[in-house]
């Protein structure tokens, strides 16, 4: 079974982070930004670990957290798997139709049309019940892992169709059509259709344990491993040594992170669009803490929304509002 990061990250520590990690020049700005709690928020709220964070169509922002996944409408959150027992959530997407989808951790996917619930397990052809990420492409087809739904059944890639891991996750489709893979532990590759390809550095070295991939404006890969790197099509480059464990491009072209930056401390990160191809980039470090920062989304609006270890925030600009019981 694929594991997840290190629970015990939760329990270190509290390491106030100051140091400009070698090539980035780094604001801090935790003591510009207050917290506060929203009288609008119900009790029903995420209080537990937030891997993802997705906004739907009607600008409602969905949270998969550890307890439930949960819908927020700008008033009151509503969980929206209160029905299923044991649940162990960690990613959302809502597909082109409207419907749900809901990966979890060791209970296979969740469809939901927004009224009644399917559930796919190993049982009815999925590759594996650990789904730690869903994946929509562009043809409409669903992926989980290892696996593509095509609105009828499942076909599980595996070693003998060229995959180089049978443990898999489908991190992008590029604006070519490539498709990138990554898995805890496994090597990053891409598949063009007919080939598969183990992306190395230019030492030769794979790069493995990627949890994120996104494609900026320009065309060009961001992925965190062993620090945040930026692929041309050509040249691998290493932005920062701050890990990333998720990744957006904002508006305006600024690249926000979340990962670890010091032993036991979290942070999320902005990297100025104006200085995102110097040697030193700029980095702002929006919020650190012990607890993980995990998920990252920009909505509508323009806020920052977040996850962490426990519960999930919202960045303004000005303020970070923590979503809490009171």
């Amino acid at each position: 079974m694929m594991n997840f990061l290190p629970i015990y990250a939760l329990l270190l520590p509290f390491i106030f982070y100051t140091s400009c990690q070698g090539q980035n020049k780094t604001h801090l700005l935790t003591d510009t930004i207050k917290s506060e709690t929203k009288d609008t928020v119900t009790s029903q709220v995420p209080n537990s670990m937030v891997r993802n964070i997705k906004q739907a169509r009607n600008g409602d922002i969905l949270i998969a957290s550890w307890k439930g996944v949960f819908r927020y409408d700008g008033k009151s959150f509503t969980n929206l798997t209160s029905n299923i027992p044991s649940p162990s959530f960690w990613d959302v997407v809502e597909d082109r139709k409207g419907n749900l989808w809901f990966a979890s951790r060791d209970s296979g996917v969740y469809y939901y049309n927004g009224k009644s619930f399917q559930h796919f397990t190993t049982k009815d052809g999925l590759a594996s019940n650990v789904a730690l990420h869903i994946y929509e492409d562009k043809t409409g087809n669903i992926w989980v892992g290892a696996s593509r739904y095509d609105g009828r059944s499942f076909r599980n890639f595996t070693t003998k169709d060229g995959f180089p891991s049978n443990s898999i996750r489908l991190l992008l489709e590029d604006k070519t059509g490539k498709l990138w893979f990554g898995a805890q532990g496994e090597n990053m590759f891409v598949y063009d259709g007919k080939t598969f390809t183990v992306l190395k550095n230019i030492d030769g070295k794979a790069f493995n344990n990627v949890w994120s991939i996104i494609e900026d404006k320009k065309g060009n890969i961001w992925f965190g491993a062993d620090g945040l790197w930026r692929y041309d099509g050509s040249t691998f480059t290493k932005v920062s040594e701050r890990g990333a464990y998720a990744i957006i491009e904002d508006k305006k072209g600024n690249i926000w992170t979340t990962g670890g930056v010091n032993s036991g401390a979290w942070a999320l990160s902005r990297y100025d669009e104006k200085s995102l191809y110097s040697k030193k980039p700029t980095v702002t470090e929006i919020k650190s803490q012990s607890v993980m920062l995990l998920g990252i989304l920009e909505d509508t609006k323009g806020n920052i929304w977040f996850g962490s270890g426990g519960g999930v925030y919202r960045y303004d600009g000005k303020t970070i509002t923590d979503f809490k019981n009171k």
